[in-house]
């Protein structure tokens, strides 16, 4: 059974910093890829970045602008999103998830796996 865990989040007020991490507890594909997904209230759930495990290929939302970086520690099966300079629009649930090759890293539907979610608040 593949599990999927988020930790890191909180409450921070704006400007400053979170480090989330997810644990996979192992890889189901061959060649897999993480990525981290956000949903605020009352809105759809949204790409936040990816990582290709083996290539280490990283592809990030639009909305980031270089405030969060993503990156991985293949040790533990970990990877984890530094989230920078946050601001109160950066508050949401953010979810972690496992997919393979198939598909761009910010497809959610390619994800088969997911964790429950962290909360990240921001306040202003």
């Amino acid at each position: 059974q593949v599990q999927v865990e988020e930790f890191g989040g909180g409450s921070v007020q704006a400007g400053g910093s979170l480090r989330l991490s997810c644990t996979v507890s192992e890889y189901p594909y061959t060649k897999p890829c993480v990525g981290w997904f956000r949903q605020a209230t009352g809105k759809e759930r949204q790409a936040v970045a990816g990582i290709y495990i083996h290539s280490g290929s990283i592809g990030y939302g639009d909305f980031v602008k270089g405030r969060f970086t993503i990156s991985q520690e293949n040790a533990k099966n970990t990877v984890y999103l530094q989230l920078n300079n946050l601001r109160p629009e950066d508050t949401a649930i953010y979810y972690c998830a496992v997919k393979g090759l198939s598909g761009p890293w910010y497809e959610e539907d390619k994800y088969g796996y997911w964790g429950q979610g962290t909360q990240v608040t921001v306040s202003s």
